[in-house]
């Protein structure tokens, strides 16, 4: 009998789960850690280089000391336990030079409307003083 005074067998049944399934994640969590030797030498890999290493350099860290462990495992632990790197956000790129050139005159004031063709192309004065 469990807690709550049902039985196992009836349990299993309801959630549709094999009884191996759950003497085997009993087992589990009764478990010993076995990565926790693995665990203590990235955490001190990370505090020795201030939180600046990711899981690559962590790593590489760990096979310079006789580990051999993939990086996939590494960065798994390092979410585990919490460790991210620091990043160093690069500056964004920007062509930007400020104002390059000069700009136009404003001869028009936004009066669009022409009494001549090309009068607005020319000029009003160099048009009227032609004549």
């Amino acid at each position: 009998m469990l807690s709550g005074g049902f039985r196992l067998d009836f349990l299993l049944e309801t959630a549709r789960l094999a009884r191996s399934t759950y003497y085997y994640q009993l087992k589990q969590l009764d478990g010993l850690d076995k990565d926790k030797k693995l665990k203590t030498e990235i955490q001190a890999i990370y505090s020795e280089h201030k939180g600046n290493y990711g899981f690559r350099r962590v790593t590489l860290e760990l096979r310079n000391r006789g580990f051999t462990v993939n990086h996939k495992k590494v960065q798994r632990l390092m979410k585990i336990l919490g460790l991210t790197a620091r990043i160093r956000r690069k500056r964004k790129y920007s062509s930007y030079q400020g104002e390059v050139g000069k700009k136009a005159e404003n001869l028009i004031q936004r009066q669009f409307e022409a009494s001549r063709p090309m009068e607005m192309l020319y000029g009003c004065d160099r048009v009227c003083h032609s004549k």
